[in-house]
């Protein structure tokens, strides 16, 4: 039984070497597959929002994920984030100065005051 388990083991392992190598029928080796890469799926058009980030998904690399990819879509939100700030603190800053200024009255006076 154990001869039977070592003879089918070799015929498995050449099997699959011959399949990978080639076996003399075809062209050769098997080939190269390209490698899955993420199709910027968030959009170049307009800024990003929650749902494009809910449905992001990163293809599988051999330890992970693709370090690239990642970088691309990280580098992506941090300058629209630094954006979004910056626009937000001249928003603000907008506020403040028009809360800080002197109201003026645009109300007529009375005609009994006269100063």
């Amino acid at each position: 039984m154990f001869l039977f388990l070592v003879v089918a083991l070799a015929v498995v392992v050449a099997a699959v070497t011959l399949a990978v190598v080639g076996g003399g029928e075809g062209t050769g080796p098997l080939p190269e597959a390209a490698p899955e890469r993420l199709h910027d799926p968030l959009p170049p058009q307009r800024p990003v929002d929650r749902d494009d980030i809910d449905s992001l998904r990163f293809p599988l690399a051999a330890r992970g994920y693709r370090m690239s990819d990642v970088d691309d879509v990280l580098n992506r939100l941090g300058a629209e984030l630094a954006e979004r700030d910056a626009r937000i603190a001249d928003l603000e800053s907008a506020l403040a100065g028009a809360q800080a200024a002197p109201r003026v009255s645009m109300d007529k006076p009375d005609e009994g005051d006269h100063r």
